[in-house]
């Protein structure tokens, strides 16, 4: 039975519910399981599901459809063009978004010239190599803040032990590295990027400055 020249039912559903779920299972360990727990941005949870979603029947759709060369160049060019601009997003963050958009794109397309094993082996892969990453040898999280510092006095090279304890004692942190910016001599300020790790105590309150895009 037809319906404006479409079958109202194919046996491909059932190959497309088992792919879709995998890549559900796949991207709910990865994500939730893997990524959340660590870094808590819950702005990204919402990025990073509806994009593989999205991806994922995109390519089903695309993959039972015959295009020319010249349109699908044409068409991934406009994905190409989008950008989500409202914020800076981060190195490991970016990696993630470059990990869901695979695992859509691997379980999507995965034809039946791929056998099950084949299928669960790369998406176990995946997820083996993301947890030893974050888990087992990335152990220690540094994260990084930035602020308006006026003691420029100890931003010198000699005095880089006194600038710690400062800071240690300002913040309530213990310090790992520190990046000096740019320098005011006129308010006798600096601006640096202070890092730690985050299973030490808890980041105090203090001036924070917004992200500098200009040179120092």
């Amino acid at each position: 039975m037809k319906l404006f020249g479409m079958p109202l039912f194919h046996n491909d559903l059932w190959e497309l519910l088992f792919k879709f779920v995998m890549d559900l299972v796949v991207l709910f360990v990865l994500i939730r399981l893997i990524y959340y727990p660590i870094h808590r941005k819950k702005d990204y949870l919402f990025t990073y599901f509806l994009f593989n979603i999205l991806i994922f029947f995109l390519c089903v759709l695309l993959n039972n459809v015959k295009l020319s060369t010249g349109f699908a160049f044409g068409l991934f060019a406009i994905f190409s063009v989008l950008r989500y601009r409202t914020e800076q997003i981060s190195i490991k963050d970016m990696t993630y978004l470059f990990a869901v958009i695979a695992v859509a794109v691997i379980n999507a397309l995965v034809s039946k010239k791929i056998s099950i094993a084949e299928l669960v082996f790369t998406d176990g892969m995946i997820l083996l190599f993301t947890y030893a990453l974050e888990h087992l040898w990335l152990t220690r999280h540094e994260a990084m803040r930035q602020l308006i510092y006026e003691r420029i006095d100890l931003i010198k090279p000699g005095k880089r032990e006194e600038l710690h304890a400062d800071l240690h004692a300002r913040l309530g942190v213990t310090v790992s590295r520190i990046e000096i910016g740019r320098i005011d001599l006129l308010r006798d300020t600096a601006q640096l990027r202070v890092f730690y790790y985050e299973d030490e105590q808890g980041l105090a309150g203090f001036t924070e400055m917004a992200p500098d895009d200009g040179d120092d």
